[in-house]
């Protein structure tokens, strides 16, 4: 019998065939032009609210579903699928900045920004990364320094995902002194802030239609009432708290490209001819079609643990590294055999395949090296 993950419903099946049909006729058609403009629109957002897409585990209270995980890692698999250029964008704003919110932001905080988040009004980003400063948090150098009735917010970040469109951006910035103890969220609105600049849309080799920003804090100010947390200092221990979910997100993508990528190759083998017959008779293509499905087969059913280690509390970050470090590795090595498998064809723009593969280095870097994902995991034996 076909695999079916354990955390899928009926209820989640009724949801993600209304999704895929909405996906396919009113999101995918516009790839190309986000593409080329390295935005997508705002539109797309507000279409995605309009769907149930952008909040799926957040309260109905505050304007999301209730639901429990499996809806937010079922749309982005889906997304995946059928319309991977909004991905990235939706995976940072929904699944990590709303649930900064949820988790650690006061009553009013959650009732100000969640539900425009959720309708697709708010865009959200988190600025952690600075120029001198990546995986390494605790030597993060923007500071936000409490004057008067204001934070006063100065210093840069970059590689920011949505920061051309983000209207909340949750800022990692020193409070106090050095180390992991001086960091602290804060919650900087960037409208009618004028010490808040965004620099250039990065040129990227991938994700082109995804906004990827330099900020510039000069003066920026926030109130007191947007910090994150009952008090100051607590930012690095909110950030190691999340970051768990944020890589199962990312092991969620790589799996979903790795299934997309063994497809699409797999249709073009069948079709494609050489000497006489389709190339998926030769035996090495149909022996490195069989390798990848069984790796993506397996990483599907380990991520599915993960996922349900999630939704139950206990996903640990010792496991949550296992996961994205693997399934990240793994979605490069596929795709990259996956576009050899066509190719000159797969070099060319045309083909899913060829953005696949420059998409998919990305993976292997954003949200801890996988470098540092086995140093996490070393530090446990």
């Amino acid at each position: 019998m076909p695999y079916r993950s354990p955390w899928m419903t009926e209820e989640l099946d009724a949801f993600r065939d209304q999704f895929r049909k909405f996906l396919a006729k009113d999101l995918a058609p516009h790839a190309d032009k986000w593409r080329a403009q390295k935005m997508v629109d705002r539109d797309a957002w507000l279409k995605l609210g309009a769907m149930g897409a952008l909040l799926p585990s957040v309260p109905e209270a505050y304007g999301g579903l209730g639901a429990s995980f499996a809806y937010d890692a079922a749309i982005y698999e889906d997304m995946e699928a059928l319309a991977p250029d909004a991905l990235s964008g939706v995976t940072v704003s929904s699944g990590i900045v709303a649930h900064y919110i949820l988790n650690y932001g006061s009553e009013e905080q959650k009732q100000r920004w969640l539900p425009g988040m959720a309708r697709g009004e708010l865009i959200g980003a988190i600025a952690m990364t600075e120029p001198g400063t990546g995986s390494d948090l605790q030597s993060v150098r923007t500071t936000a320094k409490l004057e008067g009735n204001q934070y006063v917010i100065n210093g840069q970040k970059t590689f920011i995902t949505n920061g051309q469109n983000a209207d909340l951006i949750i800022v990692v910035a020193r409070t106090g002194g050095a180390g992991a103890k001086g960091l602290s969220l804060i919650v900087l609105e960037t409208k009618d802030n004028p010490g808040f600049k965004r620099g250039r849309n990065l040129d990227k080799i991938g994700l082109h239609a995804s906004d990827t920003s330099e900020l510039f804090f000069d003066n920026a100010v926030a109130p007191p009432s947007n910090l994150l947390g009952s008090e100051e200092g607590q930012g690095f221990k909110q950030l190691m708290q999340q970051l768990p979910q944020e890589r199962l997100i990312i092991a969620i993508g790589a799996v979903a490209a790795m299934e997309r990528a063994i497809r699409v190759t797999t249709d073009y083998t069948k079709e494609r001819k050489a000497f006489g017959q389709p190339i998926i008779e030769f035996q090495n293509t149909a022996f490195t079609l069989a390798e990848r499905k069984t790796e993506a087969f397996v990483a599907r059913v380990f991520v599915d643990y993960c996922l349900e280690r999630l939704i139950a509390g206990d996903l640990d970050a010792v496991t949550a590294s296992m996961a994205k470090w693997w399934t990240t590795q793994k979605q490069v090595e596929t795709v990259d055999e996956c576009l050899q498998l066509h190719g000159g064809y797969g070099y060319m723009n045309e083909y899913p395949i060829g953005k696949m593969f420059v998409d998919a280095r990305i993976q292997k870097i954003y949200g801890g090296t996988n470098e540092v994902m086995k140093l996490l995991i070393a530090r446990s034996l």
